[in-house]
């Protein structure tokens, strides 16, 4: 029967503050902007750092997280001659031998890209990159078969004329479907292709300054076909790439010192290749996130506090103006808890039309910034309930002082105030 009846006392004053907040249009559009552009900041900006997150872990899947990768350096022509006397590059041996040596090694894979002058089907024609891979490649580079197969070590030793295609890749060379089967030149070999690769569709095509992905508009042949079949530059280094997958529980950064000394004997010191730790650079971009999100975490918690300041504004004002009907309330027996539950209500109404109002300005805050911004947003129901019992919680909490100023009126002063 209490609850009943708290129910029922709480409906009646939530009805008194629609109306008292209805009656003063004006006062209650402008005390509810510092709650809306509070609430509206807090979900755009975890909106767009969620987006950030998520998208960064779908872009270091394609490099993965366990990997190492160490990269031939681009040098001019005469500082190559100059490397090539002491160092022969970037090269199988290096990883077999990083295999052999290093324990925590579990698998590598290597890549070579080609120049192409001539790359056609009996269909089409295309201007895919080329590149000679190793049959692991496609595990650690997380990479699978749409149709068809992946080519596998049998085929990388028996120096197979096969081929896997991208997506865009085969869509150019065989416009009509049937992809696998087919055959292609590239330069002056002929290839059949053997499968086509999913295209995973990564909402970029850099990460912290790198090139991810691109399998789409690549071509993938055995190692050992490309490196035999293939022209190599003369002073170009055997591999381009080198991927290296490290066991679990091994600190990457400390792997990636290991081979770089590892290197550093097998190339006499030259400065001929750099390595690349993707664990770190998606430590570095959590730390730029964090940043973002504290900085536009304050600057969202100062709009919501000033929200809360101007609601304490409308509420003292509002006790000075009722003083009367607070004095009458008082003398037909409402208690001070009574008083204070009133204004308190009108401070929590208040605070929901300002989150609501809020909620809707940060979704199309989010996706405005995703628009012109190119970031990707992403909800999280915990986040949006967050943001609204924080201002909710500021708004009671600002609420409280002139509600308890309200219950202390002297009711026979009240009464004769007016």
């Amino acid at each position: 029967m209490s609850s009943a009846m708290t129910l029922s006392s709480i409906m009646v004053d939530v009805r008194q503050a629609a109306g008292q907040l209805a009656h003063h249009r004006m006062r209650t559009a402008l005390t509810l902007l510092g709650m809306i552009f509070g609430v509206g900041a807090v979900i755009a900006m975890l909106a767009v750092s969620e987006g950030g997150q998520r998208q960064a872990l779908e872009l270091i899947e394609g490099m993965g997280l366990r990997n190492l990768i160490v990269e031939a350096r681009e040098l001019d022509s005469e500082t190559a001659k100059e490397v090539r006397k002491y160092s022969a590059g970037l090269n199988v041996r290096d990883a077999e031998s990083i295999g052999r040596t290093l324990p925590f090694v579990e698998s590598w894979s290597g890549a070579k890209a080609f120049r192409t002058w001539s790359l056609f089907s009996r269909e089409g024609q295309s201007k895919a990159e080329v590149l000679a891979v190793s049959p692991s490649y496609f595990q650690l580079s997380s990479l699978s078969a749409q149709r068809g197969t992946l080519f596998d070590d049998a085929a990388n030793r028996r120096f197979a004329q096969v081929a896997v295609l991208g997506s865009n890749a085969a869509r150019e060379l065989f416009p009509n479907g049937g992809a696998v089967g087919g055959r292609i030149k590239v330069n002056h070999l002929w290839l059949e292709v053997v499968g086509v690769l999913q295209d995973r569709q990564l909402p970029d095509e850099q990460f912290e300054g790198r090139e991810v992905g691109g399998e789409a508009n690549q071509i993938l042949v055995p190692l050992r076909t490309g490196l035999t079949r293939l022209k190599l530059d003369a002073l170009s280094q055997e591999l381009d790439e080198l991927k290296v997958r490290v066991g679990d529980g091994i600190e990457p950064g400390a792997a990636a010192q290991a081979i770089r000394h590892l290197l550093e004997r097998r190339h006499s010191e030259q400065n001929d290749y750099q390595i690349t730790v993707p664990a770190r650079l998606l430590a570095q971009h959590r730390q730029t996130q964090r940043i973002f999100t504290i900085v536009m975490s304050a600057v969202a918690g100062i709009s919501l506090l000033v929200g809360g300041i101007g609601i304490m504004n409308i509420m003292l004002a509002s006790v000075m103006e009722r003083k009367s009907e607070i004095g009458l309330l008082r003398a037909v027996g409402a208690t001070e808890r009574d008083i204070v539950r009133q204004f308190l209500v009108e401070a929590t109404v208040i605070a929901l039309l300002g989150a609501a109002a809020g909620v809707v300005l940060g979704v199309l805050l989010a996706y405005t910034i995703a628009a012109f911004a190119g970031w990707a947003v992403a909800w999280s129901l915990l986040v949006i309930v967050s943001a609204v019992i924080v201002c909710m919680a500021i708004a009671v909490g600002f609420g409280v002082y002139p509600a308890m100023s309200a219950a202390r009126l002297d009711p026979v002063q009240a009464l004769q105030s007016d």
